[in-house]
């Protein structure tokens, strides 16, 4: 199998993450590769007319696109239940909460691409504001939460919230989470012990 990546990529760091835990990442060969708004790759278009970050391409040619979904059929190649839970009520609270953590880093990433990349002059202050705060809120909510997710088993939601995290480390440098949300800097500590998670981190920004 091969997994299109970029060390910044927070949605391939979750894909990667999930590898490493379920014990499947020697089987899976990285393949960096670079995407912008507004810049043209036919070659990459060929594998996904979406353009984005992971696409995982089976042995046989296929290809799956969406972070979530590469994680879920590499749980399944793994046995099954072990990062998204088979069944039950926790099956549904973990698939729910991950969506809204992919909502939040699709929010970030918006907000990187309107302050960063969008001409100085077209940049529109109130829309990326509006998009911060939904990722701000969206940690409150989570801080109510993390001592409960730092003490359960392993899945998708924990490791898509550390993601997000340390996106927020990386672009988000002066935004004062830490600060802000004490319960969620212990969680990402704590995370941080897992060498998985240490060895994916994004680069110095």
């Amino acid at each position: 199998m091969k997994l299109t990546f970029s060390p910044a990529s927070p949605f391939a760091r979750k894909v990667r993450i999930a590898a490493i835990e379920l014990g499947l990442i020697d089987r899976i060969e990285l393949m960096p590769v670079t995407v912008a708004p507004a810049t043209r790759d036919d070659e990459y278009s060929k594998i996904t007319p979406l353009k984005k970050l992971p696409v995982l391409i089976l042995d046989d040619g296929d290809v799956m696109v969406d972070s979530y979904v590469i994680v879920e059929y590499l749980d399944e190649l793994a046995g099954g239940g072990k990062l998204v839970p088979a069944t039950g009520p926790l099956r549904w609270k973990i698939k729910r909460d991950h969506s809204l953590l992919q909502g939040m880093l699709d929010a970030m990433l918006l907000c990187r691409y309107e302050n960063m990349v969008r001409p100085q002059e077209l940049r529109w202050k109130a829309w990326s504001d509006d998009h911060w705060n939904r990722a701000w809120l969206g940690m409150a909510r989570f801080e109510q939460e993390a001592e409960a997710m730092t003490g359960r088993p392993l899945d998708i939601a924990q490791i898509a919230l550390v993601c997000v995290l340390g996106y927020a480390d990386f672009r988000f440098a002066d935004c004062g989470w830490r600060q802000a949300y004490p319960k969620l800097n212990a969680f990402h500590d704590r995370m941080l012990e897992r060498p998985s998670v240490k060895i994916s981190l994004p680069p110095k920004a």
